[in-house]
Protein backbone atom coordinates (compact mmCIF):
# COMPACT_ATOMS: atom_id res chain seq x y z
CA UNK A 1 0.00 0.00 0.00
CA UNK A 2 2.85 2.39 0.84
CA UNK A 3 4.50 1.79 -2.52
CA UNK A 4 1.21 2.65 -4.26
CA UNK A 5 0.95 5.80 -2.15
CA UNK A 6 4.51 6.74 -3.10
CA UNK A 7 3.82 6.25 -6.80
CA UNK A 8 0.61 8.28 -6.57
CA UNK A 9 2.40 11.13 -4.79
CA UNK A 10 5.22 11.02 -7.35
CA UNK A 11 2.79 11.36 -10.24
CA UNK A 12 0.99 14.25 -8.53
CA UNK A 13 4.27 16.10 -7.92
CA UNK A 14 5.42 15.68 -11.53
CA UNK A 15 2.06 16.83 -12.86
CA UNK A 16 2.23 19.89 -10.63
CA UNK A 17 5.80 20.78 -11.59
CA UNK A 18 5.22 20.63 -15.32
CA UNK A 19 1.62 21.89 -15.53
CA UNK A 20 1.76 24.99 -13.33
CA UNK A 21 3.74 27.20 -15.77
CA UNK A 22 1.23 26.43 -18.53
CA UNK A 23 -1.92 27.36 -16.65
CA UNK A 24 -1.43 31.09 -16.52
CA UNK A 25 0.94 33.88 -17.39
CA UNK A 26 3.30 34.10 -14.46
CA UNK A 27 6.59 35.72 -13.59
CA UNK A 28 9.47 33.31 -14.18
CA UNK A 29 12.63 33.48 -12.08
CA UNK A 30 15.81 31.38 -11.78
CA UNK A 31 17.61 31.10 -8.44
CA UNK A 32 20.05 28.93 -6.51
CA UNK A 33 19.51 27.55 -3.02
CA UNK A 34 21.98 25.83 -0.70
CA UNK A 35 21.04 24.03 2.51
CA UNK A 36 22.60 22.01 5.32
CA UNK A 37 20.49 19.91 7.72
CA UNK A 38 21.96 18.60 10.98
CA UNK A 39 20.58 16.30 13.68
CA UNK A 40 22.42 15.41 16.87
CA UNK A 41 20.92 12.82 19.19
CA UNK A 42 21.35 13.68 22.89
CA UNK A 43 19.69 10.55 24.27
CA UNK A 44 16.98 8.07 23.14
CA UNK A 45 14.25 10.69 23.61
CA UNK A 46 15.81 14.03 22.61
CA UNK A 47 17.86 15.37 19.72
CA UNK A 48 18.87 18.77 18.37
CA UNK A 49 17.82 19.95 14.94
CA UNK A 50 19.59 22.68 13.01
CA UNK A 51 19.39 23.81 9.41
CA UNK A 52 21.01 26.72 7.63
CA UNK A 53 20.13 27.94 4.15
CA UNK A 54 21.16 30.62 1.68
CA UNK A 55 19.07 31.65 -1.34
CA UNK A 56 19.99 33.84 -4.27
CA UNK A 57 18.19 36.57 -6.14
CA UNK A 58 17.00 36.06 -9.73
CA UNK A 59 19.75 34.96 -12.13
CA UNK A 60 22.07 34.17 -9.20
CA UNK A 61 23.15 37.80 -8.91
CA UNK A 62 23.19 38.21 -5.14
CA UNK A 63 22.04 36.72 -1.84
CA UNK A 64 18.30 37.23 -1.40
CA UNK A 65 17.81 35.58 1.99
CA UNK A 66 19.36 33.32 4.58
CA UNK A 67 17.79 31.09 7.23
CA UNK A 68 19.07 29.90 10.61
CA UNK A 69 16.65 27.39 12.16
CA UNK A 70 17.41 25.47 15.39
CA UNK A 71 14.95 23.17 17.15
CA UNK A 72 14.58 20.57 19.90
CA UNK A 73 13.24 17.15 18.87
CA UNK A 74 11.31 14.78 21.11
CA UNK A 75 11.26 11.20 19.79
CA UNK A 76 7.80 9.86 20.62
CA UNK A 77 8.45 6.53 18.89
CA UNK A 78 11.10 5.22 16.51
CA UNK A 79 9.21 6.77 13.60
CA UNK A 80 7.51 9.77 15.25
CA UNK A 81 9.16 13.05 16.24
CA UNK A 82 7.75 16.27 17.70
CA UNK A 83 9.81 19.47 17.42
CA UNK A 84 9.70 22.96 18.89
CA UNK A 85 11.97 25.51 17.24
CA UNK A 86 12.90 29.06 16.33
CA UNK A 87 13.96 30.50 12.98
CA UNK A 88 15.69 33.71 11.95
CA UNK A 89 15.30 34.77 8.33
CA UNK A 90 17.23 37.66 6.84
CA UNK A 91 15.65 39.11 3.69
CA UNK A 92 17.29 41.61 1.35
CA UNK A 93 14.81 44.37 0.54
CA UNK A 94 14.91 47.40 -1.75
CA UNK A 95 12.94 50.64 -1.41
CA UNK A 96 13.69 53.58 -3.72
CA UNK A 97 17.10 52.08 -4.62
CA UNK A 98 18.02 51.76 -0.93
CA UNK A 99 19.04 48.22 0.00
CA UNK A 100 19.02 46.60 3.40
CA UNK A 101 18.36 43.46 5.40
CA UNK A 102 15.00 43.07 7.08
CA UNK A 103 14.48 40.23 9.58
CA UNK A 104 11.68 37.75 10.11
CA UNK A 105 11.41 35.76 13.34
CA UNK A 106 9.48 32.50 13.56
CA UNK A 107 8.40 30.09 16.24
CA UNK A 108 7.57 26.69 14.80
CA UNK A 109 6.05 23.40 15.95
CA UNK A 110 6.39 20.22 13.92
CA UNK A 111 5.27 16.59 13.89
CA UNK A 112 7.16 14.04 11.75
CA UNK A 113 6.15 10.52 10.71
CA UNK A 114 8.76 8.30 9.02
CA UNK A 115 7.74 5.22 7.05
CA UNK A 116 9.74 2.42 5.42
CA UNK A 117 8.70 0.43 2.37
CA UNK A 118 10.15 -1.35 -0.65
CA UNK A 119 10.07 -0.23 -4.29
CA UNK A 120 11.45 -2.66 -6.92
CA UNK A 121 13.61 -4.46 -4.33
CA UNK A 122 14.93 -1.17 -3.00
CA UNK A 123 14.47 -0.30 0.71
CA UNK A 124 12.96 3.18 0.63
CA UNK A 125 11.75 5.78 3.10
CA UNK A 126 8.83 8.19 3.09
CA UNK A 127 8.68 11.12 5.50
CA UNK A 128 5.71 13.33 6.32
CA UNK A 129 5.98 16.46 8.39
CA UNK A 130 3.35 18.90 9.50
CA UNK A 131 4.67 22.31 10.57
CA UNK A 132 2.87 25.25 12.15
CA UNK A 133 4.68 28.60 12.04
CA UNK A 134 4.09 31.82 13.96
CA UNK A 135 5.69 34.49 11.81
CA UNK A 136 6.83 37.94 12.95
CA UNK A 137 7.61 39.61 9.62
CA UNK A 138 9.68 42.78 9.63
CA UNK A 139 8.29 45.62 7.49
CA UNK A 140 10.86 47.99 5.93
CA UNK A 141 10.98 51.78 6.06
CA UNK A 142 13.55 54.38 5.02
CA UNK A 143 15.10 56.53 7.73
CA UNK A 144 18.05 58.85 7.14
CA UNK A 145 18.74 57.19 3.81
CA UNK A 146 18.91 53.72 5.39
CA UNK A 147 16.55 50.77 5.36
CA UNK A 148 15.25 49.94 8.83
CA UNK A 149 12.58 47.69 10.35
CA UNK A 150 9.50 49.83 10.93
CA UNK A 151 7.32 47.19 12.61
CA UNK A 152 6.52 43.46 12.71
CA UNK A 153 3.38 41.95 11.20
CA UNK A 154 2.13 38.68 12.66
CA UNK A 155 0.82 35.73 10.65
CA UNK A 156 0.41 31.97 11.03
CA UNK A 157 1.08 29.38 8.35
CA UNK A 158 0.66 25.62 8.04
CA UNK A 159 3.03 23.49 5.96
CA UNK A 160 2.72 19.86 4.86
CA UNK A 161 5.88 18.19 3.52
CA UNK A 162 6.44 14.72 2.11
CA UNK A 163 9.77 13.29 0.94
CA UNK A 164 10.72 9.89 -0.47
CA UNK A 165 14.22 8.45 -0.86
CA UNK A 166 14.71 5.49 -3.21
CA UNK A 167 18.12 3.84 -3.81
CA UNK A 168 19.21 3.68 -7.43
CA UNK A 169 20.54 0.12 -7.15
CA UNK A 170 18.84 -2.96 -5.77
CA UNK A 171 20.00 -3.70 -2.23
CA UNK A 172 18.82 -5.31 0.97
CA UNK A 173 20.18 -2.55 3.21
CA UNK A 174 20.81 0.99 1.97
CA UNK A 175 23.90 2.28 3.78
CA UNK A 176 25.73 3.98 0.92
CA UNK A 177 25.41 4.74 -2.79
CA UNK A 178 23.24 6.76 -5.13
CA UNK A 179 19.59 7.59 -4.46
CA UNK A 180 16.70 9.57 -5.89
CA UNK A 181 14.91 12.07 -3.67
CA UNK A 182 11.41 13.21 -4.52
CA UNK A 183 9.51 15.66 -2.35
CA UNK A 184 6.67 18.16 -2.28
CA UNK A 185 5.60 20.81 0.21
CA UNK A 186 2.43 22.89 0.28
CA UNK A 187 1.96 26.07 2.35
CA UNK A 188 -1.38 27.43 3.58
CA UNK A 189 -2.14 30.59 5.54
CA UNK A 190 -4.38 30.19 8.58
CA UNK A 191 -4.17 33.69 10.09
CA UNK A 192 -3.38 37.16 8.64
CA UNK A 193 -2.38 35.94 5.18
CA UNK A 194 0.14 38.37 3.63
CA UNK A 195 -1.34 37.72 0.17
CA UNK A 196 -4.94 37.75 1.41
CA UNK A 197 -5.46 34.12 0.33
CA UNK A 198 -5.47 30.67 1.92
CA UNK A 199 -2.90 29.27 -0.54
CA UNK A 200 0.65 30.54 -0.22
CA UNK A 201 2.97 28.36 -2.29
CA UNK A 202 3.94 24.86 -3.42
CA UNK A 203 7.42 23.40 -3.81
CA UNK A 204 8.01 20.29 -5.93
CA UNK A 205 11.55 18.87 -5.92
CA UNK A 206 13.50 16.10 -7.66
CA UNK A 207 17.14 15.37 -6.81
CA UNK A 208 19.94 12.87 -7.31
CA UNK A 209 21.94 12.17 -4.17
CA UNK A 210 24.77 10.12 -2.76
CA UNK A 211 24.75 8.46 0.65
CA UNK A 212 28.36 8.61 1.77
CA UNK A 213 27.61 6.56 4.87
CA UNK A 214 24.51 5.95 7.06
CA UNK A 215 25.00 9.37 8.71
CA UNK A 216 25.76 11.64 5.75
CA UNK A 217 23.91 12.41 2.47
CA UNK A 218 24.56 15.00 -0.21
CA UNK A 219 22.28 15.82 -3.15
CA UNK A 220 21.59 18.24 -5.98
CA UNK A 221 18.35 18.76 -7.84
CA UNK A 222 15.65 20.95 -9.33
CA UNK A 223 12.86 22.62 -7.36
CA UNK A 224 9.77 24.28 -8.82
CA UNK A 225 8.36 26.88 -6.43
CA UNK A 226 4.92 28.23 -7.35
CA UNK A 227 3.95 31.26 -5.23
CA UNK A 228 0.71 33.18 -5.18
CA UNK A 229 1.10 36.86 -4.30
CA UNK A 230 -1.58 39.43 -3.62
CA UNK A 231 -1.67 40.54 -7.28
CA UNK A 232 0.72 38.21 -9.08
CA UNK A 233 1.94 34.63 -9.51
CA UNK A 234 5.57 33.51 -9.59
CA UNK A 235 7.24 30.32 -10.79
CA UNK A 236 10.73 30.14 -9.34
CA UNK A 237 13.03 27.60 -11.04
CA UNK A 238 15.58 26.58 -8.42
CA UNK A 239 18.81 24.61 -8.52
CA UNK A 240 19.40 23.32 -5.00
CA UNK A 241 22.38 21.66 -3.33
CA UNK A 242 21.80 20.13 0.10
CA UNK A 243 23.67 18.12 2.71
CA UNK A 244 22.24 16.01 5.58
CA UNK A 245 24.24 15.01 8.65
CA UNK A 246 22.82 12.71 11.36
CA UNK A 247 24.87 12.11 14.51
Amino acid sequence: MLSKLFLLQSCMIFLFIFSVPLKAQTQQTFTGWSAAFFTYKINPRFSIHFDGQARSTDQLKDIQSFIIRPGLNYHIKNNMIATLGYAYIGNQRNISAIHGWIPEHRIWEQFIINQKFTVLNRPSTLQHHFRLEQRFMGQPAVEQNELVTDRYDFAQRLRYFTRAIVPVSETTSFTDGAFIALQNEIFAHIQNAPNGKLFDQNRGYLALGWRVNPKFDIEAGYMNQYSLGRNNKTVNNIIQVAAYLRL
